[in-house]
């Protein structure tokens, strides 16, 4: 192969880049496209009824029937899932505070009254009681139900899981609160 057979392979190499670049450039001319404002799409995403009513805010909030809402959970499964919290919470009698408070008797105590745990200031000035209701809601989403808080837990979506979770914290205690 001599250098003029060399130089004609790599012109056509050249020629072919060169065509494919004007073609792109002209094809930019002839279709222009605008841009949006806002790129992407709003996606409406509709909630179920249990999950989406604890996470309105409290003025608009639908009442959930805790009856039916506890019939969903299952104590056993209660304590499969409690094992998610108990890297932070103890659930044992005179248990000690960890990261998070001792949780023996958490059912119908007042919120934040652990006196030996150093409580955030939007728990120790949320003055009410941790009902089958309240647990719920902050058990599906903590930061979302008490803002403020210093739980840094995403919570429990499936409405079973924070069912069986409440029932196991209720049978943890000295004088387990009545099944509504």
């Amino acid at each position: 192969m001599d250098s003029f057979e060399i130089n004609k392979v790599i012109a056509a190499i050249l020629m072919v880049a060169l065509i494919i670049i004007g073609i792109g450039k002209l094809s930019n001319i002839i279709f222009h496209v605008e841009k949006p404002e806002t790129p992407g799409y709003s996606v409406d995403v509709e909630q179920p009824v249990l999950a989406s009513s604890q996470s309105i805010p409290k003025a608009t909030e639908e009442k959930v029937d805790m009856a039916t809402f506890m019939a969903l959970g299952d104590p056993v499964l209660g304590e499969k899932v409690f094992k998610k919290c108990a890297a932070c919470h103890s659930i044992v009698k005179g248990g000690k505070n960890n990261i998070g408070p001792a949780l023996y008797n958490v059912v119908g105590r007042k919120v934040g009254v652990v006196s030996d745990y150093k409580y955030s200031k939007a728990l120790l000035g949320y003055e009410k009681e941790w009902t089958f209701e309240e647990l719920n809601g902050y058990l599906l989403k903590p930061a979302k139900w008490i803002k403020g808080t210093k739980m840094a837990f995403a919570g429990l979506r499936k409405e079973k899981d924070r069912a069986s979770v409440i029932l196991y914290l209720n049978q943890n205690s000295d004088t387990p609160m009545q099944l509504p």
